[in-house]
């Protein structure tokens, strides 16, 4: 893979990575995918790189009165990781990337979520990506808009925890280690 095609790797397991920690809560609530979104931020060759996951699945379940019967998982299409060019996108599919073809999707479910500071919660979770599964826990900020709800966060993880860039991808001096997967989900009751 040519050097100039890991940024947009990079940028597909950030998405993919934040779509995957969105928590779910104790009333089943409808997400509105046209408002929400999920990107990853990484840098290569210490340049910031975005990328955003057009499709995901995010299943909610939030009570204001029960925040600890909160339940979240979410489900990220590989496939629609896009960094803003054609040739990158497929290159982050292959083996060495993110083998969309063996792991099409990349997954979080919600094990503890927990009230902190008042519009605040922090969750906890498992997030699996190219078949790795580990612990992550984050900070969730929940605002109210009308008769929606809107949950935004931030989720850093390693990409080479989930064999995100092997081979001469191990290397973090061309791609860097540290992907930052943010989302804004949307939901109605």
């Amino acid at each position: 893979m040519s050097k100039s095609l890991v940024p947009l790797t990079a940028r597909r397991f950030a998405l993919a990575a934040m779509c995957m920690t969105l928590p779910v809560f104790a009333s089943a609530l409808k997400t509105d995918t046209a408002r929400s979104s999920i990107t990853a931020t990484f840098r290569q060759m210490n340049v910031p790189v975005d990328a955003k996951f057009g499709r995901f699945a995010a299943q909610i379940s939030y009570d204001d009165a029960k925040p600890e019967a909160a339940k979240a998982s979410v489900d990220i299409d590989i496939a629609s990781f896009d960094l803003g060019d054609p040739d990158y996108n497929k290159e982050v599919l292959k083996n060495e990337w993110f083998n969309a073809a063996r792991f099409p999707k990349a997954s979080f479910v919600s094990t503890q979520i927990k009230p902190a500071a008042a519009g605040k919660l922090d969750v906890a979770g498992k997030l699996t990506i190219k078949g790795k599964t580990a612990d992550v826990r984050f900070p969730l900020t929940l605002k109210k808009k009308g008769n929606a709800d809107v949950f935004e966060g931030t989720l850093p993880i390693k990409r080479l925890t989930y064999n995100v860039g092997e081979g001469e991808w191990k290397d973090t001096g061309m791609v860097a280690d540290d992907v930052v997967i943010k989302f804004h989900i949307v939901t109605r009751h």
